[in-house]
Parts: C-alpha cells; sequence; structure tokens
C-alpha cells in the first residue's frame, strides 16, 4: 500500500484534503520523506530511552535504520539535503508514522508543517499557531484551549543568574522532560557537607566543563579500566551518572537563585499580565531578561494582528513539551476540557539543524497534527457529544 492509499483510508478524505488545502493555501509545500531513516538522529536527539519506542532493524551496512517515528527530522533532513537548504522554506506533511504506544497502534497518520530559514522569529511563531488553529478548523473545531510557553526565557533566566553550566544543563533537561523542577531545586539547595573529597578538585573541574567532553573522558577512562557494567547498566550510564553527582559535590545552588527561579516558574495567565510579571522580576532581581521578553512581546502583537484572541491564550512559564530540541515558543491546542491530549503540538527548534548536520544555524518552526485526536473530536463534535 502507498503512503498515499494509507492516508485515505486512515483518515476520512474530506477533513485531511481540507487540511492540506489550508496548508498549501498558506503557501507550504508538500513533503513526502522516505518511510525508513537513520536511527542515528532519532536517539541522539531524543536519546537513548526512545530505543524502545523504535521499530529498527539493519541494512547490508549493518548502519541502524527504522521506521520513522515523526516527520519533524525526516522533513528537516530532507531540507538540507535539497538545493534550498540554507534559504526560507515551508513544507507541509501527512502521512504514516510508527512508534510502539503500549495499548494503542504502533501506526497512526501524523500531519504539519515545518517552517525553515525565517529570521523574523516572532512573525513565523505567530503564524505556526494561526495555521495551527486553521487546521482544528479543519476539522469543524472551534473551541479549543491555547496553552503557550517559551522554554527561550527559562534559558534566558539561568543565564542570568550566572549558575554553574552542569545546574543550567540540568535544570533545563528536568525543565523540558516535565519532571518536578521544584523537587530538583530543593535537592540542589541542599549543601553536600563539610567534608572535603580527595577529589573535590576533578569533581568541579567537571561540573564546570562542557558536558559531552566530560561524558566522553569518564567513558573512556571506565573503559581503559575495564569496566563493563555494573549492576545492569552500561558504561555510558554510569559515567552520566557519575557526572550527575559531580555537579551536587560542586556546592549548592544560591538560595536567592532559587527564590527567583520559583518566582518565575509561578506566572501563568494572561501573555500580557505575564510580560508585566516578567518585567517586574526583572527590576526587582536586577536580572536582564530583556531580549527574551521583548520577543514575548513581540509574538503576542503577531499573534493578535493575525487575529488570535490572546485574551483566550494561557501563557505560563513552566509550559514545555518535554523535547530536548524546543529552543523557544512552545504551544498545545487542546480540546476544551481535554487537559492531557494534545489536538495540535508544536514550537521552535533552531537548534536542530546543525545538530542535524547544518554547517550554519537555521531558525525552524513548526507544529504536528494528530490525526486520530482531531478525528475523534470531529466526530463527537457532529454527533453533538463529547469525545
Amino acid at each position: 500500500m502507498t503512503e498515499a492509499a494509507a492516508t485515505r483510508t486512515t483518515a476520512p478524505a474530506s477533513w485531511a484534503d481540507a487540511l492540506l488545502l489550508s496548508f498549501a493555501q498558506a503557501g507550504y509545500v508538500r513533503s513526502e520523506p522516505a518511510i525508513l531513516q537513520p536511527a542515528e538522529p532519532f536517539l541522539d536527539l531524543s536519546g537513548e530511552d526512545i530505543r524502545k519506542s523504535l521499530y529498527l532493524t539493519t541494512d547490508a551496512t549493518g548502519e541502524e535504520l527504522c521506521l520513522r517515528p515523526d516527520l519533524t527530522i525526516p522533513v528537516a533532513r530532507d531540507y538540507l539535503a535539497s538545493p534550498r537548504a540554507g534559504q526560507p522554506a515551508g513544507f507541509s506533511y501527512l502521512g504514516p508514522v510508527f512508534r510502539y504506544r503500549d495499548g494503542q497502534p504502533s501506526q497512526f497518520l501524523q500531519a504539519g508543517i515545518e517552517s525553515f530559514g525565517r529570521q523574523d522569529r516572532a512573525a513565523a511563531d505567530a503564524e505556526m499557531l494561526a495555521l495551527a488553529l486553521e487546521a482544528t478548523t479543519a476539522f469543524g473545531l472551534r473551541d479549543v484551549e491555547i496553552r503557550t510557553g517559551d522554554v527561550a526565557l527559562f534559558n534566558a533566566l539561568l543565564e542570568a543568574l550566572d549558575l554553574y553550566p552542569v545546574w543550567r544543563r540540568r535544570l533545563i533537561k528536568d525543565f523540558n522532560r516535565k519532571v518536578s523542577l521544584v523537587d530538583d531545586i530543593e535537592r540542589l539547595t541542599l549543601k553536600t557537607g563539610p567534608g572535603r573529597n580527595e577529589y573535590e578538585g576533578v569533581l568541579a573541574a567537571i561540573a564546570g566543563s562542557d558536558r559531552k567532553a566530560a561524558l566522553a573522558l569518564v567513558t573512556d577512562l571506565m573503559s581503559i579500566a575495564g569496566t563493563t557494567n555494573v549492576g545492569g547498566r552500561t558504561v555510558a550510564e554510569i559515567a552520566d551518572r557519575f557526572l550527575e553527582q559531580s555537579t551536587l559535590k560542586a556546592g549548592a545552588l544560591p538560595r536567592d537563585a532559587v527564590a527567583t527561579i520559583k518566582r518565575f516558574l509561578s506566572i501563568a495567565g494572561d501573555p500580557d499580565d505575564a510580560i508585566a510579571q516578567l518585567r517586574t522580576l526583572a527590576d526587582d532581581a536586577r536580572l536582564d531578561l530583556a531580549a527574551a521578553i521583548d520577543q514575548l512581546e513581540s509574538r503576542v502583537g503577531f499573534m493578535a494582528a493575525r487575529g488570535i484572541d490572546t485574551h483566550k491564550t494561557r501563557f505560563s512559564t513552566s509550559f514545555g513539551r518535554g523535547l530536548d530540541y524546543y529552543t523557544g515558543f512552545e504551544f498545545e491546542l487542546h480540546a476544551t476540557g481535554n487537559g492531557s491530549e494534545p489536538l495540535v503540538a508544536g514550537g521552535r527548534y533552531d537548534g536542530l539543524m546543525t545538530q542535524l548536520g547544518s554547517a550554519n544555524p537555521i531558525p525552524a518552526v513548526g507544529f504536528s497534527v494528530w490525526i486520530e485526536a482531531m478525528t475523534r473530536h470531529a466526530k463527537a463534535a457532529a454527533n453533538g457529544g463529547a469525545a
């Protein structure tokens, strides 16, 4: 069965056609990446945890391949391999993806848009949200909740607080993985005690170094020592844990920084009110967050210019989508009253293109449409009931 046939047999044609038409009218060219993809980019960018969800194989040369688990990375790879790489370009897609999901079908449809190379980031972000709302309209859904955030603000805060690089990495990792930031902050606030460790100097040096280089050093040292695994954990896992412990040995988070982070993470609600609170926080703490806040304010202005009622948009400084490659604006659209399942989700991922091999940074933003959820809610709305 061809990809186009799989699309037709899985989603109602009228909704799928309306969705693709809205993308085409907005100027986004249809992209159809190969279903079989190199596994390395997914493992590198999402971590080994994703391995258990992938459908993996190897080719005759031994290269590890997988059925594509999403379409963002495949579309980005095709763009980078094209003559338009580095230039502004926009693509749309609708096709099957393959990922193990406990109790749910492992093959499902994903649609969406990816926009590359635009320097007008605030305007591009607003356009993505507007097109995402149009996608829900294509399915006949008009009553949706808009949830937004901006990981660039959190990054700017940690940078302005001048924390150890390893602390910044850990807190950003917590933010992206949707674990309890407050709990981890409390642990990092606790002193490790007055006793000195004979390796204290080494630990402090590692804590302040580039994580990838430090991880490579520790892994190499363990391999030289003949370590293979301990308690079922690999050398890489043990080295990663060692680096995490070196963070704690390096000291504790300053209490004034902890108070500022907690105050920052409590800001939520109307975007305009949030902007005012952020500026007050920056002034009170004497932190330079102006550029990040200005970008947020500019984005809200472009959203309003596109007809989005920003007063019905929820902004939260603690909102994140759980993916490491997001670098700025993030959003989800939910059916009203549905707290956990997004209909559409996306955001800005400016760092992804260099991670995929681009010699120069390329701005990128996009979103994915969860066809199953959209179809279910659309049918319920047509029948006058809840999904």
